[in-house]
């Protein structure tokens, strides 16, 4: 898959082992950092943190994205498959919930042979798939068995916003056939008699600012086509950061009134299970990780 890459939807054909593809990753794992992370949902997070793997580079160039110094720029340390299943048993010995992998899509043949390597050493917690959601079918299919719990981003309803945040013109068609595959593969979540989910899908939605239409048509399109019982979770946290700044529309966060348009929203769809996070005034830029690849 390396040698004529084909692992993502833009289908580069590049060979990694010699060049870079739009990802700009090459033929070696790159990781930004590895943390026992709090702040995800609480299913995720619990008590004891999910263990976080966040992976350099990306197939798409969100301007906004908050962890633009490892994804865009291209921060990060190279690793071995080797050392990634080490990795995850480290994890599980410091007691995470969970294996939590994020932006994993370029490396997704690569992760699941260290899932399989960790496994085969005694590895016992949840997969998560924590991704922008532009992933190919095909390449999912291959992760099935290997992934517990997806949780893929749904960003755009209106590709036209996906042109001009992420650089990309097709995002919502892809990645809502994507989520199709991720739900036929795990399904609704299912917790344990902790509340800690080990397997399903929930689908993650960041609330961009004076684009609240936009969210309205993504929980519809949720709402519509997805099982009643699905879980969402509508993130609230943006802040403008990276490039965003150049984008007047996105230059600032949400507004309270904006908050609960969305809120009410989502009552008034009949939309039952999930989470949103709660509105705030401060800048989330202080839960952002530092990115030191240990």
């Amino acid at each position: 898959m390396i040698k004529k890459c084909t692992i993502c939807p833009h289908k580069c054909e590049v060979d990694r082992t010699t060049k870079m593809g739009r990802c700009k990753a090459g033929d070696k794992i790159e990781i930004g950092g590895v943390s026992l992370h709090m702040f995800e949902e609480p299913c995720i997070s619990g008590k004891n943190g999910s263990g976080t793997i966040f992976f350099s580079k990306c197939n798409l160039n969100c301007v906004f994205c908050q962890n633009y110094e490892i994804s865009n720029i291209g921060k990060g340390k190279k690793i071995e498959i080797e050392e990634l299943a080490e990795i995850f048993l480290k994890q599980q010995e410091n007691k995470a919930e969970n294996i939590n992998l994020v932006s994993p899509t370029i490396y997704a043949y690569k992760i699941k042979e260290a899932v399989e390597i960790a496994r085969n050493k005694g590895l016992k917690i949840p997969i998560i798939y924590n991704t922008n959601g532009f992933e190919r079918v095909e390449t999912l299919k291959e992760l099935e068995g290997t992934v517990d719990v997806y949780l893929p981003d749904l960003k755009y309803y209106d590709n036209s916003l996906g042109e001009k945040y992420s650089k990309i013109n097709n995002y919502f068609e892809i990645t809502t056939q994507a989520i199709k595959e991720m739900y036929r593969q795990v399904g609704n979540p299912k917790f344990d008699e902790r509340g800690m989910i080990k397997k399903g899908i929930i689908i993650r939605h960041l609330v961009l600012p004076n684009h609240i239409e936009n969210t309205k048509k993504v929980l519809e399109w949720i709402n519509k086509n997805m099982d009643k019982n699905v879980y969402v979770s509508i993130m609230t946290q943006y802040f403008p950061t990276y490039k965003a700044k150049e984008y007047q529309e996105i230059n600032r966060k949400i507004t309270k009134e904006e908050y609960e348009k969305i809120e009410n929203y989502i009552y008034e769809l009949g939309i039952e299970n999930g989470y949103m996070q709660d509105y705030a005034d401060e800048n989330e830029e202080q839960y952002v990780p530092v990115w030191n690849y240990t």
